[in-house]
């Protein structure tokens, strides 16, 4: 069976690599998900992942619903700042029953307090915090054998 994972990145994770080194390293979107894709075409079974990033909350969305009707298994989103404030994408993830890992580049909860809830981690198979773009190849991994 070949899997299909989808990795979705929200706002302002397109500026990595230049946007604020020191927190957020400097790797950038493109080589995380060329990272992934690569981690997936190397299991030689048919997996596959699909990359997709917006800074738009809708779009976001929108992409979650496509997710069920292409055949995605399982997203791996950094949702960014919308962890914090999207019921919406909580919502959509859970209207398609899709299992789900939320991944932070930073250790969030070593961070403002504002930051510490997330309207994704309560339904989540699993959080990953504070690895940096580690944080993706453990949850795409994971994905892949889930």
């Amino acid at each position: 069976m070949v899997k299909k994972v989808l990795l979705i990145n929200g706002p302002n994770l397109n500026l990595l690599g230049t946007r604020e080194p020191e927190k957020y390293g400097t790797t950038s979107l493109k080589d995380i998900e060329q990272a992934a894709i690569d981690q997936a075409n190397s299991k030689k079974n048919g997996s596959e992942v699909e990359v997709f990033q917006s800074n738009t909350e809708g779009f976001i969305i929108d992409r979650i619903h496509q997710a069920k009707l292409g055949g995605v298994g399982f997203v791996v989103i950094n949702a960014g700042a919308y962890t914090h404030t999207s019921v919406g994408i909580r919502d959509a993830l859970l209207g398609t029953a899709i299992p789900f890992i939320e991944v932070h580049i930073t250790n969030v909860h070593q961070r403002e307090p504002f930051r510490h809830h997330s309207y994704l981690s309560d339904k989540a198979i699993a959080v990953i915090a504070g690895l940096g773009a580690y944080g993706y190849t453990s949850a795409i991994e994971y994905a892949l054998n889930y």
